[in-house]
């Protein structure tokens, strides 16, 4: 009797208990209690869904650290005891557990799936805790591929990437965590496609310090585009040999060669060209006029003879060797001017004297291209006596009167139609940024000197020969 009766005590002796409510991430604990301590038990078992979990000697419970949503199904314990000489083997209820969501897994959602290089782009990851656990905190991190866009989590759903670049197409994806307990979910990927803008309206400008291209001095090469996105290399060529002399790739719309010195071989034409992987696009070409100011002009005085005497014709000439024209000349006798003459094609300028005694003294010029004035060495002209025959006085000087006279109203008649067309010349050749350097070539010979006389009054017994 006292057996049987042991038996039906042992029947109704281990129970199982766990927690009510369960969410991802909690703690299970699973204990199986027994009624009474009158039989040791020898082994424990827990189940779940009737596979054995967990087995061990005299323990009574069984923890899930952090509870999946997968832990979710029906729960029970086993014991084992020793009555007397045998082994009795007890199951206890049956309990289910139901694990609940704290939070749904992310959506990412993107604010434009196919955005233009240089837009910006929203990321979103959507998620909200379980009403149950509102107070849940949930923290994100966004990324792409296998790549992290931000070093740590942050509170914010949302992450501005204020530019998109063509390399930067590729799957986004995000987390959310809870901090307490700590569950971390993750979302599906999302594609985005960055589109690039094809460069177009290709255009070269030149920048001067001066306004104008000067040997020796710095120049600018500016190409610029429109539109276009994305890294875009810049070129610039010479049209008579078709090679490149510089290249950038940067991610703007223009971009800048810098020729620090300037040389005349340099002057031509130009073109550049923007190429960010589609089809290269070309400027229009642009014709590079380089001005070199003019060198310091030899100052040559010709005298038919060994010494010079009244009577004489002497030839004054002013040449600069280098420069670019229009180059204008000034002869001066005693820092006086005499003549002003304007070469248009370059070269030199020249102009005859009738020497009197007068005319003894110290003769220069000056060459001017509006680079800076170049001054010669001035030459000493002494004149003794006269050469030839000797004419009647009063003669002489009634038609030296009549010839001076005379020579004076057609200088100052070429002085007046000779400005007006210089003048108008110089303003169709101005040396303006991008202007082709004046032909010389095809210029008549009869066209490369022009003269212009300056107002102040004569020296007294100056005399032009026609």
């Amino acid at each position: 009797m006292l057996l049987l009766w042991s038996l039906l005590v042992i029947f109704d002796w281990l129970t199982l208990r766990a927690p009510s409510a369960i969410f991802e991430g909690d703690r299970i604990d699973l204990i199986c209690q027994r009624k009474t301590d009158k039989w040791k038990i020898q082994t424990m078992a827990y189940y779940k869904d009737g596979k054995k979990l967990h087995f061990s000697n005299e323990v009574f419970s069984f923890s899930i650290p952090s509870a999946v949503l997968s832990d979710s199904g029906s729960y029970s314990c086993s014991a084992t005891v020793r009555i007397y000489l045998r082994y009795y083997s007890k199951k206890s209820n049956s309990i289910k557990i139901q694990v609940q969501e704290l939070f749904p897994y992310p959506v990412l959602t993107v604010s434009a799936s196919w955005p233009t290089e240089g837009s910006p782009v929203t990321l979103t990851c959507e998620t909200q805790p379980s009403p149950q656990r509102s107070n849940a905190q949930l923290r994100y991190r966004f990324f792409r591929g296998g790549r992290a866009l931000a070093s740590s989590w942050s509170s914010s759903p949302e992450l501005q990437l204020p530019a998109v670049w063509k390399e930067d197409s590729g799957s986004y994806w995000c987390q959310a965590e809870t901090v307490t307990p700590r569950v971390t979910k993750q979302s599906l990927q999302s594609q985005i496609q960055v589109q690039r803008v094809p460069v177009s309206n290709v255009s070269l400008d030149i920048w001067a310090p001066k306004g104008m291209v000067i040997e020796g001095e710095s120049l600018v090469l500016l190409c610029s585009v429109a539109e276009g996105t994305g890294n875009i290399t810049f070129s610039w060529h010479r049209e008579d040999t078709g090679t490149s002399v510089g290249r950038k790739t940067q991610r703007s719309l223009s971009a800048e060669m810098e020729v620090p010195a300037v040389q005349e071989s340099d002057a031509g034409r130009y073109y550049c060209r923007a190429d960010n992987g589609h089809e290269p696009i070309q400027s229009k070409v642009l014709s590079i006029c380089v001005r070199s100011p003019a060198s310091r002009p030899v100052f040559i005085l010709r005298v038919p003879g060994a010494q010079a005497m009244a009577g004489d014709v002497v030839e004054l000439r002013c040449e600069a060797h280098r420069g670019s024209p229009p180059i204008m000349y000034r002869f001066y006798r005693e820092n006086i001017t005499l003549q002003n003459s304007l070469a248009p094609f370059g070269g030199g300028a020249s102009f005859n004297l009738s020497l009197t005694m007068e005319h003894s003294g110290n003769y220069s010029c000056e060459a001017d291209n509006g680079l800076g004035a170049q001054h010669s060495e001035a030459v000493t002209l002494s004149i003794s006596g006269t050469r030839g025959y000797r004419r009647d006085r009063i003669t002489a000087r009634v038609l030296g009167a009549l010839c001076g006279g005379l020579g004076f109203i057609v200088a100052v008649l070429l002085l007046y139609c000779g400005f007006h067309k210089v003048s108008g010349w110089l303003s169709t050749i101005s040396p303006a940024l991008g202007l082709p350097c004046p032909a010389l070539a095809n210029a008549p010979q009869d066209q490369r000197f022009q003269s212009q006389t300056p107002h102040p009054e004569p020296l007294p017994s100056l005399t032009w020969l026609q």
